[in-house]
């Protein structure tokens, strides 16, 4: 009699257990990082990422009082943009602009470069003071320094014309400078350039302590020069901190507003309008919101085409091999 075989008992699907530790209900752990990053993201994108897309729709839009309390604009697609790049002012201020930029941009890289070398080689006691120097000067409110410069060279109180007058100089006696364009837009570099320096300078000597003393050694063993150190060692080691402190200043002075809004407005005349002091102008002074915002797109425009341009030229030099 053939053996009767038995059928296998069917399989009962169990739902897999949870790995020790993680009870059912809760997110897997890979998702808490982003879990925890998320609030700070969601602050970013509106504090951010929002006035950006709302100053790119007030811009394409015919935006006035009006439609400000009504709500009720009209898309009037590039019209803005072409009545601003029609302005022959809207010209002057940008290459303004750009004068302004350049200007503060080298006397900062410049000037900050050579405190950096001079601290590096004080000793303790004097590279401890120029750094809590700089480090105060980084810390003054931007308005708080505006107010003192303004205080600096106020035409009947001011120390600049009294000390000039002291040393002889009369016509220096009760000067009004802030009635001076061109003496208004120096005294604006001076205060950009006078902010800017501490941190760019803090940063650059930062790198040089990052140098090995064994090269500064051979050089100096060859019979290199300071300056031929500078090109040779220092530069080229330290080129990408350079490049990026450069970025940098370039990005806060093409935005500066707060220091010419508090002490000019951009006056007198034009003389110290550069393209935000133009796009906060433009609104305020007719309720133009809709040119205001696009002049304030065409400067972040502007901004990142010279930033464009001056990362693809440091990445050549990074690729090039000499």
């Amino acid at each position: 009699m053939p053996a009767v075989r038995e059928r296998p008992a069917p399989r009962v699907h169990r739902p897999p257990k949870a790995p020790p530790g993680r009870r059912a209900g809760r997110p897997p752990r890979d998702l808490w990082p982003y879990a925890l990053i998320a609030p700070a993201i969601g602050g970013m994108l509106y504090l951010l990422v929002y006035p950006l897309v709302r100053a790119v729709v007030i811009s394409l839009q015919d935006f006035r009082l009006r439609q400000l309390i009504s709500g009720d604009a009209e898309f009037v697609g590039l019209r803005n943009y072409r009545t601003l790049l029609s302005d022959p002012r809207f010209w002057e201020v940008t290459g303004r602009t750009f004068v302004f930029m350049a200007v503060d941009v080298v006397l900062i890289m410049v000037i900050s470069t050579l405190v950096a070398l001079m601290t590096e080689r004080l000793h303790r006691v004097g590279r401890t003071v120029v750094l809590c120097s700089l480090v105060l000067a980084w810390a003054m409110p931007v308005v708080a320094a505006t107010t003192v410069f303004q205080w600096l060279f106020h035409s009947e109180f001011g120390i600049v014309n009294q000390t000039l007058t002291g040393l002889g100089f009369g016509s220096f006696d009760r000067y009004p400078w802030f009635a001076n364009g061109t003496a208004s837009f120096a005294i604006l570099v001076l205060l950009i350039v006078w902010q800017s320096v501490p941190f760019a300078a803090v940063t650059l000597y930062s790198a040089l302590t990052t140098v090995p003393a064994e090269l500064y050694e051979s050089a100096r063993l060859d019979g290199a020069s300071a300056s031929r150190v500078f090109r040779s060692v220092t530069f080229p080691m330290l080129r990408p901190i350079f490049m990026l402190v450069l970025s940098l200043e370039v990005i806060w002075t093409f935005k500066a507003f707060v220091q010419i809004w508090v002490m000019t407005r951009g006056g007198p005349g034009d003389a110290t309008t550069i393209l935000p002091v133009y796009a906060v102008q433009t609104a305020l002074s007719s309720q133009r919101y809709d040119l205001g915002s696009a002049a304030s797109m065409i400067t972040v425009v502007l901004m990142s085409g010279v930033l464009v341009l001056h990362f693809r030229q440091m990445f050549r030099q990074e690729d090039d091999p000499r």
